[in-house]
């Protein structure tokens, strides 16, 4: 008999993680289903969650991500996939792309029925990243469309418009340099060694031979020679008769001559470790007495306090919000978040032109005139007619104080925001975004919580392995791009939505994100950067202050504000929520009601950008240094 509380998706579940097994010739293998970003990690293979209601597009992309990882997981070799792994950046993803090709193309020759679901999967990713929407191929990822050209070829299937469409962007010029060496696929695909050397040889074709590194089959040819050089060596010994026990017969009359003149192997190779040292020059000597130098200390979790610790990292993770949700569920999130802030929208919208007012106002042309050098000032050309040799008839145009500007966003993203807090910071976000790049000044949204409650599986680790005292950070760190500085706000404004999602929102370790989105900032090349924290408490992890001082998280969000306001590359403020964060951070405002909010990131931001000092001041709260 049925009970109501079974859910109608397990029965699909169970079959599909069987036929994974099968597929993947891994009976041991662990079959689970998650909104974590798919894909296996030692005998634990992660495929997308299945709600109960099953629909089409679940199925078959939860059949498509098992067939695909099941099929990787059959064919590939770790070990000979990290032999001719090149190191460089662009010819690492063109090898490992055509190596998942590889695989799939001969999941489809032996297995035909995975052909249809991979489809439906590479589809889905296509449609999700936008493929369809690219016009130029330097938009488009070249890795993706090599990867996506090599399963046609050595399938014959068309693939999905989306992918199929990024791939004739690129197939051109893939053909024109590659055309000789890929008439060779067929014969590469049972092989995976030789199919390495081929994609070396196509990444070279490509122009990336730069980045392969060395040849593995070249090195192997240099140790077998060094080898057989040093099997030659013994046939040049001493009659073990003659020499020898002269020696023998010597030292016994002499031990004083024995001792100077003989050495065993060990102390030989000391001997000439030495005179190696002596002749690469000053830099090696160490003062006598001193032991050799120990291997350098591992980094600091944090560069703000060295002395902050953390139980296990293993299982942290920076992810993009679309990897968090699917593509209809973002949109049914977005639509939802919409619908429960109409109300609202037209009073930040309305706030929103209000700063787009004031920063384009400072956009307006201004020179400054009277200058020696510049542009002809027309205003002074009768004066520089009557007489050319007259000084001070030029002008020069104004920089504008924030051309080269970018802004990010971190939103607290732990439980205490449920319901309107955080649905008023999503759509504040999103505004604020929208306003900025119209200015163009670019926009990070990010967020930040914890990926369990009362610790993850950094504690599950902890219990397992004798409770070690003060361990420090004792939870699972879940770091959410929104949207990243050079994506246009069109392509993300769905991600938003994400914030709405049930479950997602845990609890707040402040420090390390706080210190993880600084480090985004100043690898940017903006000259001027802007990071606004928005949140509603002091950092709280229960797992980490149950086994730590009381105030370990908050002392390291301490450490971490005064490391940034001491480097001065990024100005930092803050808006509190019915928290006082003015405690924390110089530059920071509290407000009581949410319904604030959207007016108190308006003015922070638009008193950043203001040309007078004074109101600049005023607003932030800041005291003018006498």
């Amino acid at each position: 008999m049925k009970r109501d509380s079974d859910n109608p998706a397990d029965p699909f579940k169970k079959a599909l993680a069987e036929a994974t097994k099968v597929m993947a010739d891994d009976p041991d293998l662990s079959v689970s289903y998650s909104v974590d970003p798919s894909g296996v990690s030692g005998d634990t293979m992660r495929l997308p969650q299945v709600s109960r209601r099953m629909t089409r597009d679940e199925v078959l992309l939860a059949r498509g991500t098992a067939d695909a990882l099941a099929l990787h997981h059959r064919y590939h070799d770790n070990a000979t996939h990290s032999r001719y792994c090149p190191p460089g950046d662009m010819a690492r993803e063109i090898y490992e792309a055509m190596e998942t090709a590889r695989c799939e193309a001969m999941g489809a020759r032996d297995m035909p029925g995975t052909a249809g679901n991979i489809d439906a999967k590479i589809g889905h990713e296509a449609m999700r990243r936008g493929y369809g929407q690219i016009t130029q191929a330097s938009e488009a990822p070249l890795p993706v469309a090599a990867g996506y050209l090599i399963r046609h070829l050595a399938t014959g299937r068309d693939l999905p418009k989306d992918a199929a469409h990024v791939m004739e962007l690129w197939r051109g010029f893939i053909e024109d340099q590659a055309g000789g060496t890929l008439e060779d696929l067929g014969d590469k695909l049972d092989d995976q060694a030789a199919f390495a050397r081929f994609a070396r040889q196509v990444i070279t074709d490509l122009g990336y031979g730069d980045q392969l590194g060395d040849d593995p089959d070249d090195m192997d040819d240099q140790s077998d020679d060094a080898a057989e050089e040093g099997a030659e060596e013994p046939e040049e010994q001493p009659d073990s008769t003659g020499q020898d026990d002269d020696q023998d017969e010597n030292a016994e009359a002499n031990p004083e001559s024995s001792q100077d003149e003989t050495q065993d192997p060990s102390q030989a190779q000391v001997s000439l470790d030495e005179m190696a040292e002596d002749q690469m020059g000053d830099e090696m000597e160490m003062p006598e007495g001193e032991a050799p130098l120990e291997p350098p200390a591992p980094q600091p979790i944090s560069e703000a306090d060295p002395d902050y610790r953390v139980y296990n990292t293993d299982n942290d993770e920076e992810i993009a919000a679309e990897d968090l949700a699917e593509p209809v569920e973002l949109e049914r999130l977005r639509a939802y978040l919409d619908q429960q802030l109409e109300p609202l929208k037209g009073a930040v919208s309305r706030l929103a032109n209000k700063l787009q007012r004031r920063l384009q106002a400072q956009q307006s042309r201004s020179w400054e005139f009277d200058r020696e050098e510049g542009i002809l000032d027309a205003g002074r050309l009768a004066r520089v007619v009557a007489n050319p040799t007259t000084p001070l008839s030029f002008k020069v145009e104004k920089d504008t104080e924030f051309r080269d500007t970018v802004v990010t966003l971190l939103l607290d993203n732990s439980g205490s925001m449920r319901g309107r807090p955080i649905s008023i910071a999503a759509i504040c976000a999103d505004v604020l975004a929208r306003t900025l790049e119209r200015c163009s000044v670019k926009v990070e949204i990010l967020g930040f919580t914890t990926r369990a409650w009362k610790g993850g599986q950094a504690r599950e680790r902890w219990l397992n392995s004798g409770r070690e005292q003060q361990p420090g950070r004792l939870n699972d760190l879940r770091h959410i791009v929104y949207k990243s500085a050079d994506a246009p706000w069109r392509r993300t404004r769905d991600n938003l939505g994400l914030m709405m999602k049930e479950g997602l929102l845990k609890e707040n370790i402040d420090g390390e994100a706080l210190e993880w989105a600084h480090r985004r900032m100043i690898g940017r090349p903006e000259a001027r950067k802007i990071l606004m924290v928005i949140s509603d408490g002091a950092p709280v992890d229960d797992s980490t202050l149950s086994v730590n001082p009381a105030n370990y998280l908050e002392k390291h969000l301490r450490d971490v504000i005064a490391m940034v306001e001491r480097k001065k590359q990024v100005e930092l403020l803050a808006i509190g929520i019915g928290h006082d964060v003015t405690r924390y951070y110089d530059r920071a405002v509290t407000i009581t009601d949410v319904e604030q909010l959207a007016g108190a990131m308006t003015e922070q931001l638009a008193s950043l950008f203001d040309k007078d000092p004074r109101a600049r001041a005023r607003i932030l709260g800041i005291r003018r240094a006498s």
